[in-house]
């Protein structure tokens, strides 16, 4: 029936209404005073008692509400005290209502009691003129209003029913409408209130909904108005233009802003243009700011009607991740040149630069490889191979032109392009700054080391050339600079080509080869220095080809390796001559070459394994030969492997000793156990002393630590007294003994040589 203030409004609102019905105590005064008055005229003339009765109680409710009113306003409640207000409620509701049971009252008493038109007409005027007020001021609380309106109602118009006849009822009537209208009235304005309060409470709600979204919100916003004006801006916008330039920019052209920071540099003036270029086309479009202090911000623009928004995005990590993500792609984390797909892109497409213009310059390119580079990342690591990389970065860069490209093809190759009109000279004269760049040693970490690096170089005018054929070419180039002796460079010439064609012949060619079984095994032998028997043989692959005739393993093994075949060859050579050292004498050995690309590539202990399975050779039989190159790559791996196979009683020899670092601690570290001397150092004991000092200090370290001695490459009876004269040499290899033989006339030359004399031995054979 009632409509609760208390739950219908905020709590600061309904506090406020309550506080508003206690307020004006002057104005209660006067209106109490109307109706004492008039209560007190209406029982002077008609001499009735209850009116004066009723003046009586308009005096005492006067006084009453006048007290509580003052209390009320010592009590000082606060804004939202909610409980506070609903005690005084009930303490008006209770005051008002006992006034307008005296207005009703006083109304029917000069109906029903008097039965005076002149105290009726006083009293009915003064109470409806009461109501008047009582609406104006109480309707906010509707429960109040309500209970002093049926009341004084009620009151009226019983007395106007019992008090008269016809009229009397119309009147009753009329005041009914009047008084429900009265309520009616007071609803309207309530309600008018309640709406706009409510508005206010959601409008200000959504305020602070914004306020808090706008200043929590990642990006800046800004809002310009019809005139361009900035009418909005939260912290971050402002905070966006306190970089542009200082100062509040709320109220002021957004034209200006942008103007201003463009004259300042604080925004580049291409992008100040671009951006007030979409603000003007009142459209939508990005635009990215670059901010003095090395940030950057996205402006995105959107407008509807006459209102344009502004989003400033701060897309510092994003722009900087796109430049890492970008330099990344291009170029080389480690040593900052670009990479091979960059530098590919660059020389693709200043090749076409030259193809379309028909242009008759020069193209150099050369590759640069530094020299044992393996040899330093295996022994000293790789962080200082990494700085060796960085160091030869530099080295390049600082000894070459501007306008030569440097880049880093992978691994220890870097890779220089350079295009222009070049004589012979300039072509070769970079080059040359290079080698003289490499000249001092590299000092890293405490490590002073030697910096070598071979260059091949091709210079074209053939437009035809692309960067393909130009790679080529100066790979040609390097793979001679190399073989010839390295630290050098090495021009290409139409020879290489002819080389290179004729190597890629031979490698598709030892492919079929080796898959249809078409290479040969040759045995040498391996003779006892002191018995002049026959201990042990080599067994060697070769190669017949079937138009080129013999092909050297010089050169099919190093392809073999290249291509990968190296270890299909080494198994099948396992297999054949442990096969054919069956038919050999118990005493007599094989031994087999061990490619260091086997270690890596192929299962060693199994492929020797199955061999021996397969042969039914004992294992103390057979000799692995294997040389330094596999343990300075694959050292690990040759460790194990070789430890392996020393434990099941295989011999293990280190061949061709003295021809790569000679480092003692292979020596020590490794199951060796033969010593085989490379033939370099027995070629010229005959004719320099010092060299066959030198061969007997080398066989001395080898009996110094247990192994067996082997020279290899004796061919004449000088050399062979010499070293059995002088040195501490076990074993002789070499073509005085006999040339590499078919396994035929090996088994035969074994037969003889294990049962002929120490001094009738017939050391040419074969």
């Amino acid at each position: 029936m009632f409509t609760s203030a208390r739950k219908s409004m905020p709590a600061i609102d309904y506090v406020s209404i309550v506080k508003s019905v206690y307020t004006d105590r002057r104005a209660m005064v006067m209106g109490s005073m109307a109706c004492i008055v008039g209560a007190s005229v209406t029982a002077f003339m008609t001499g009735s008692p209850a009116l004066w009765a009723i003046a009586a109680g308009f005096v005492l409710v006067t006084i009453f509400r006048y007290f509580d009113m003052a209390r009320f306003a010592r009590a000082n409640i606060a804004p939202t005290d909610v409980e506070a207000a609903a005690h005084w409620e009930i303490r008006v509701t209770f005051s008002s209502g006992m006034f307008a049971f005296l207005c009703g009252a006083w109304c029917f008493a000069s109906a029903v009691f008097a039965s005076d038109p002149f105290a009726l007409t006083i009293s009915l005027v003064v109470t409806v003129s009461c109501m008047v007020g009582i609406v104006t001021r109480n309707f906010g609380l509707d429960r109040l209003l309500t209970i002093q309106l049926l009341i004084a109602l009620s009151l009226m118009a019983g007395g106007l029913i019992l008090g008269g006849g016809g009229y009397h009822w119309f009147l009753a009537f009329v005041m009914l409408i009047i008084l429900v209208s009265y309520r009616k009235l007071a609803a309207d304005v309530r309600a008018v209130l309640l709406n706009a309060v409510h508005s206010r409470v959601e409008a200000s709600r959504l305020a602070i909904e914004l306020d808090t979204a706008m200043d929590t919100m990642q990006h800046g916003l800004c809002m310009l108005d019809a005139n361009g004006l900035i009418a909005v801006a939260n912290d971050k916008a402002e905070l966006v233009f306190s970089g542009f330039v200082d100062g509040n920019w709320t109220g002021r052209p957004f034209s200006a802003l942008i103007a201003a920071a463009a004259a300042r540099g604080t925004v580049p003036q291409r992008a100040a243009e671009r951006l007030m270029d979409t603000v003007r086309a009142r459209g939508g479009g990005k635009v990215v700011l670059r901010l003095p202090d090395t940030r950057y911000v996205e402006v995105t623009v959107s407008s509807r009607q006459d209102r344009t928004v502004l989003l400033f995005e701060d897309i510092t990590d994003r722009v900087k991740s796109e430049e890492r993500i970008n330099f990344m792609a291009h170029y080389d984390s480690l040593t900052g040149l670009p990479n091979r797909a960059y530098f590919t892109e660059q020389v693709e497409a200043d090749l076409e630069r030259r193809r379309q213009g028909r242009l008759g310059d020069t193209s150099v390119l050369m590759i640069v490889d530094i020299d044992d580079f393996k040899h330093v990342n295996d022994t000293m690591g790789h962080l200082i191979g990494d700085r060796v990389l960085v160091e030869t970065s530099q080295r390049l860069r600082e000894s070459l032109g501007r306008d030569c490209l440097v880049a880093r093809l992978g691994g220890d190759e870097f890779v220089i392009y350079r295009s222009g009109v070049l004589s012979r000279a300039e072509s070769t004269a970079d080059a040359a700054a290079i080698l003289a760049a490499f000249q001092p040693a590299i000092e890293v970490m405490g490590e002073v080391l030697s910096a070598n690096v071979s260059i091949g170089l091709v210079a074209s005018r053939d437009l035809a050339d692309d960067l393909d054929a130009l790679m080529i070419k100066a790979d040609l180039a390097l793979y001679k600079a190399k073989s010839n002796g390295k630290q050098q460079v090495q021009a290409f010439h139409d020879e290489m080509d002819t080389d290179y064609r004729y190597r890629q012949r031979l490698k598709a060619d030892l492919r079929v080869t080796v898959a249809e079984g078409g290479l040969g095994l040759v045995y040498q032998p391996i003779v006892d220095l002191k018995t002049r028997r026959v201990v042990g043989c080599e067994a060697l692959a070769r190669w017949h080809h079937p138009e080129l005739g013999a092909i050297p393993p010089s050169l099919f093994i190093p392809l073999a390796e290249e291509t990968g075949l190296i270890s299909e060859i080494s198994r099948w050579v396992l297999a054949s001559a442990t096969t054919e050292c069956r038919n050999w004498p118990e005493d007599v050995s094989v031994s087999v070459n061990i490619s260091a690309r086997d270690f890596r590539d192929a299962d060693v202990g199994g492929m020797v394994r199955e061999a021996l399975q397969q042969s039914g050779l004992a294992p103390h039989r057979l000799e692995i030969e294997v040389t330094e190159t596999a343990f300075i790559d694959e050292r690990q791996a040759a460790t194990t492997i070789l430890s392996a196979l020393a434990a099941q009683g295989i011999g293990i020899a280190l061949d061709d000793f003295g021809t790569g670092y000679s480092s003692l601690s292979y020596l020590q570290a490794l199951p060796f156990s033969k010593l085989k001397i490379d033939r370099s150092f027995v070629m010229d004991i005959g004719t320099n002393p010092r060299s066959l000092r030198l061969l007997s200090n080398v066989a001395q370290l080898g009996k110094d630590i247990n192994l067996q001695v082997t020279a290899e490459g004796v061919e004449t009876e000088e050399q062979l007294t010499l070293i059995s004269a002088h040195t501490k040499v076990d074993q002789i290899q070499g073509y005085l003994f006999g040339v590499p033989l078919p396994a035929r006339d090996t088994a035969e030359l074994v037969k003889r040589m294990g049962s002929t004399s120490p001094g009738g031995a017939n050391r040419k054979t074969g």
